[in-house]
């Protein structure tokens, strides 16, 4: 397994350790509900260095990266960043990713088990003049996601925080390390996103970050509460909720999918599906009691299979049972009723609006 250079300092906080995305990550401190309590509440650090990084210059880059993506990258500017994902000829996600635009460049942001295929996907679509460059071990990444991760974050840079809008980026010095400092996140409240370089200093800028924070209820989050966070928000999981054989229309991913844009991959088959109606759909849904609705239990309308849970946890904010999972039209509408089958049983649950809980931070 890969380590961040973060590693020896979550060990040396108690974190319980696990494999994700070929790394050796956090997927615990203090426990799930804790550190959940403390993104909604306060603030939390993630570590998100395991996440790829790819580097696209060159004259021909915009028509190139219209081409391998959904969304429409001419309307990127300097200073903006952009959520998208990359389709195959199928329609189907290769993954989803952020575009940050550098003026000179483009940085794009993948998960981090598909960093492999990502980056062998695009460079098997390359035309032109444009150099594609993996630059992930190159770079540190930690998030800092909660109401008052502007307050903390405020102390260790000159850049004025509150003139980073959302999905914009500004560059400058935090905790005496040069680092790019994002407003995206992915837990529904206000947080940063600082990469800087993979140094023998890295460390530091984690140090810093919870030294400023110690009277702020600053708590160091895992892999467990960064699930169930972006459980409450609705926010899809790559290889859980979307895959090679979802599309976005599918996965409620049409705000990103331009099919006015002009041609780009998989786009022949996203407007026949769009012509045709699609046949599935994403939805949330809630469960009566306690019972976790698990990725692959099968759907059913009481008698027959419809469809699949793709997540499910626990909410700590409603304190109930949420899932999500691809459904038919005919019952993708809030105040159906569906049936989760669990250890044999038909659990039923009520289809609702997405995101599960309404949060003021980003957008």
């Amino acid at each position: 397994m890969k380590v961040t250079p973060f590693n020896a300092l979550h060990k040396s906080l108690g974190a319980k350790m696990v494999e994700f995305g070929g790394f050796e990550m956090p997927v615990q401190y203090a426990g799930i509900m804790e550190e959940h309590a403390a993104v909604r509440n306060a603030a939390g650090v993630f570590d998100v260095s395991h996440m790829g990084e790819f580097e696209v210059r060159g004259r021909d880059a915009v028509g190139f990266l219209q081409r391998v993506t959904v969304n429409d990258v001419s309307r990127l500017t300097e200073g903006k960043a952009q959520y998208s994902a990359m389709c195959n000829v199928d329609g189907g996600i290769v993954d989803d990713l952020l575009i940050y635009h550098f003026g000179d460049r483009y940085m794009l942001v993948v998960n981090a088990s598909n960093i492999g295929k990502d980056f062998a996907w695009l460079k098997s679509n390359l035309k032109g003049d444009v150099e594609l460059t993996d630059v992930s071990d190159t770079i540190a990444l930690l998030a800092i996601q909660g109401p008052r991760s502007l307050e903390i974050l405020q102390h260790l840079t000159q850049v004025p925080l509150r003139e980073i809008g959302y999905y914009t980026f500004k560059r400058g010095i935090v905790a005496r390390q040069e680092a790019i400092i994002s407003r995206t996140g992915y837990t529904g409240e206000l947080g940063f996103e600082l990469y800087f370089a993979v140094s023998p200093d890295a460390p530091g800028v984690w140090s810093a970050i919870f030294d400023a924070g110690k009277s702020y209820g600053l708590q160091p989050v895992g892999l467990g509460a960064r699930d169930t966070l972006r459980l409450e928000m609705g926010y899809c999981l790559y290889g859980n909720d979307i895959d090679d054989t979802t599309t976005p229309l599918q996965a409620g991913l049409g705000w990103i999918t331009k099919l006015g844009k002009g041609e780009f991959i998989g786009k022949a088959v996203l407007d026949r599906e769009k012509a045709a109606g699609i046949p599935r759909k994403l939805v949330g849904f809630v469960l009566p009691d306690r019972t976790i609705a698990r990725h692959g239990y099968a759907i059913s309308d009481g008698t027959n299979g419809i469809g699949t849970v793709t997540s499910g946890t626990f909410s700590p904010t409603l304190q109930r049972s949420v899932g999500m999972g691809y459904v038919p039209p005919s019952v993708a509408t809030p105040g159906a009723t569906v049936h989760v089958v669990i250890r044999g049983k038909a659990t039923p649950a009520t289809v609702v609006p997405l995101p599960f809980v309404q949060r003021p931070g980003n957008g």
